[in-house]
């Protein structure tokens, strides 16, 4: 099963997974997340739910924004979310949970916001979590999601690809000992779908308003879109 294959995959690099984000994206994921943030306006009291959360940065970084959202940051690798816990304890407005991103224990038309960073790639199946997501997310709801993506360019994506293909993969061996774990991260995204399937995938399960933001030459892309206030007419 892939989602047990995944699950081990983190719950294996856990530790050393926030030391080598920095490595592997030259602190990139920074500065994507930063400029994603620039595209959401929170307002008090909303829920917010970061899916995919891992060790919590995209989830520290929306409960900092506004002290008076609720935001809950899920992931199905438990030492992701203990080193995550570690990080979050100075904040009173985020909770932590172990879920499935593609069988949401929450009600219908719960949140305001839902967040995927990097996570969307790793999932069994893309159609079913965005399905998910389309209904647990209020009306008018906001759905952005972060992730790499494969360059458009031919030359800027033979580079990707040895870089993540050969050069990450080394650095994992080197720097955590995880020399496998980080090749599969790479065929992660290798496999994944392009900006423009992935903004189609979003738009056949209901989204509207779908905006895409290049980053790097499109080496990660912001997806930005909204649930239809009547979204049950639309799909």
């Amino acid at each position: 099963m892939k989602d047990n294959k995944i699950q081990n995959i983190f719950n294996t690099i856990s530790k050393d997974y926030d030391q080598m984000n920095d490595i592997i994206s030259f602190k990139q994921h920074d500065v994507w997340r930063k400029k994603t943030m620039s595209e959401i306006f929170l307002h008090d009291d909303d829920n917010v739910l970061d899916l995919c959360c891992g060790t919590g940065d995209w989830t520290i970084q929306l409960a900092e924004s506004n002290p008076n959202v609720n935001v809950i940051g899920l992931d199905f690798s438990e030492n992701m979310l203990k080193v995550a816990e570690s990080k979050v304890k100075h904040l009173q407005n985020v909770e932590l949970l172990q879920g499935d991103a593609m069988d949401l224990p929450f009600e219908d038309n719960s949140f305001d916001l839902i967040t995927i960073g990097f996570g969307l790639r790793n999932l069994p199946d893309y159609k079913q979590a965005l399905i998910e997501v389309a209904r647990v997310l209020k009306p008018g709801g906001h759905f952005v999601i972060l992730e790499t993506s494969n360059p458009n360019n031919k030359v800027v994506a033979t580079l990707f690809n040895i870089y993540f293909g050969k050069i990450m993969p080394l650095f994992g061996k080197i720097f955590a000992k995880s020399g496998e774990e980080y090749k599969w991260l790479y065929e992660s995204t290798r496999d994944f779908l392009s900006k423009e399937e992935l903004k189609d995938l979003m738009d056949s399960t209901g989204f509207t308003n779908i905006k895409i933001v290049p980053h790097n030459m499109g080496m990660a892309a912001t997806h930005l879109a909204y649930k239809p206030i009547d979204y049950d007419k639309t799909v």
